[in-house]
């Protein structure tokens, strides 16, 4: 029963599914082995007004609040309370 068109059929389509995983494989492997600069990862496709340019200092001072507001707005969220709105200065 192994020789039924359908098992051959199934097995071609596992091969196919090796050899795609293989190439891909080789793809990774290829780009793994030359260093440099990563995109974000999540953001590979999108795009940023970050540059190599700016340092870990820049990204430091940009960044330093990002945690504590993080940690109040789940805070916040825990206690279903609205989340605070921006004051315009167009008023």
């Amino acid at each position: 029963m192994a020789d039924s068109p359908i098992e051959k059929q199934h097995q071609h389509e596992r091969e196919q599914e090796r050899e795609r995983l293989r190439a891909e494989e080789e793809k990774d492997l290829e780009v793994e082995s030359h260093r440099g600069p990563r995109p974000l990862e999540g953001f590979a496709g999108g795009h940023t007004t970050w540059t190599g340019a700016q340092d870990d200092e820049a990204a430091a001072r940009v960044h330093a609040g990002d945690a504590e507001a993080s940690w109040e707005a789940s805070e916040r969220q825990a206690r279903l309370e609205p989340e605070p709105h921006a004051v315009d200065d167009e008023d």
